[in-house]
């Protein structure tokens, strides 16, 4: 099943996404100009081979929901993400306000 949601933080809107699969579940806050990710994302596969694609976006692990991927720590981020302010510790939130 996905599932995906309007999120709102202060007077903007991100979309949040849910993909349930067998024994997990993927979950992505994305706005016009990144995102921030569960586990899943690579980050390393990001900022070596996808690198000059400059892709913000930044990786929080042990989140099986929205809410908990923006409130968790990043556990890493791109370089392009360190650009704008982004850094590992950050809340997602915190993250997807910079993304806006």
């Amino acid at each position: 099943m996905i599932r995906v949601e309007p999120i709102a933080i202060e007077d903007k809107l991100a979309v949040g996404i849910e993909v349930k699969l067998p024994n997990t579940t993927l979950v992505v806050v994305t706005t016009d100009k990144g995102y921030i990710m569960c586990g899943a994302l690579d980050v390393a596969l990001l900022n070596e081979r996808l690198k000059d694609r400059e892709i913000i976006a930044g990786r929080a692990v042990g989140v099986k929901t929205l809410q908990e991927l923006l409130d968790a720590p990043l556990e890493s981020v791109t370089y392009t993400a360190e650009a704008f302010g982004i850094v590992q510790g950050m809340s997602g939130r915190e993250a997807i306000k910079k993304m806006m």
